[in-house]
Formats: structure tokens, sequence, C-alpha cells
């Protein structure tokens, strides 16, 4: 869940269109339980300008079948298609130890062991194999990816702003409990 850190909110999902003529609205929900989006309140959009209160229909293969107050027909749930949906970041509940927001990630400066600076965290990614944290190294315009698991990220210090990181080596074997089989 990206955080706008200037307007301190947080996207829980994004209008993806229309679904049907009644004005009902297919969303691309980033909670834990997709249909949890709901149980913010209302949302807003980034300005927080607009606000949308989702009563959800379904959950399909998709996202959410939503309904938003206010939008009865195809046509103005069709306006809505691209719209960001945010939460305030207060509203969310804390984080159990050991786990994070992604939200609270982004902008952490990444440090080596050593505490070496390295670069500082720009995303946090899944592609269906687990998180990884999207770094961008100080002396550079590309991006590295590290596993967020233990071994590649001992410590998180969001007081304090940064991020241990152990980088991989190419040559280094990527899973730390492979008994070199």
């Amino acid at each position: 869940m990206p955080i706008d850190k200037q307007n301190n909110l947080v996207l829980l999902g994004e209008i993806a269109g229309a679904h049907g003529i009644r004005g009902d609205v297919l969303v691309r929900s980033f909670t834990a339980l997709p249909e949890s989006i709901a149980d913010y309140g209302a949302l807003t959009d980034a300005t927080g300008s607009r606000r949308f209160s989702l009563a959800v229909v379904r959950v399909t293969d998709k996202g959410i079948i939503a309904r938003i107050d206010g939008i009865a027909d195809r046509n103005r749930a069709e306006n809505l298609r691209g719209t960001k949906l945010y939460v305030e970041r207060a509203r969310l509940p804390a984080a159990a130890a050991s786990e994070y927001y992604h939200a609270d990630l982004i902008g952490l400066r990444a440090v080596t062991s050593s505490g070496a600076e390295f670069g500082r965290v720009v995303a946090v990614q899944n592609f269906g194999a687990g998180d990884l944290i999207e770094v961008q190294p100080t002396a550079s315009s590309e991006t590295e990816f590290i596993p967020f698991e233990d071994h590649w990220v001992p410590h998180v210090d969001l007081a304090g702003g940064t991020i241990v990181i152990n980088r991989p080596n190419e040559n280094e074997d990527d899973d730390p409990d492979r008994d070199g089989v």
C-alpha cells in the first residue's frame, strides 16, 4: 500500500471500471482481504477533495464489485475509472510486531549491515513469490530488488527511517537455507 507522505494518505485500491448498468464499479483492492476495503469508512481521491463510501456487493477474481453512494448509473460509474482510493494513515490499525505496511517502508534509507549508505526504498513489489524491496542505489537511476526476508533484510527501524539490507551477490546462492546441494 503506497503512502502519499505529504497528505498522509495510503492507497487502498483503484476503480477499474463500471460493472453492469446500475452504477456498480469493479475495484482492485490492495488490502489483505479485498472486501475489507469498505471497512475503513469513506475513502478519498488523491487530493482528499472527493469522498467515496463503498458497499461491497461481492468479491470476484478480478476484484470487488461495489456500490458507491450517489452513483446510480453506468455512465457515472465509468467516469470514475482509474480513480485511486485512499484512506488517512491514522485510520489504519497498528501493524503487529515484525509486520509493516508497505507504505511505511517506502522512503526509508537503505544501509548495509556495516552502516554504509546504499540508497532509498522506492517501492515494495510482489510478483507472486513474496515481497521484494525495490531500492534505488544512491549513485544510480536504476533500481534493485532485495527479497524482504530476514536473511536479506535483518532490521527495519521505522522511527530512525532506515532499513538494513544484505545485498545478494550474483555469485552467492540466493537460498540461504540450501545445504550446497
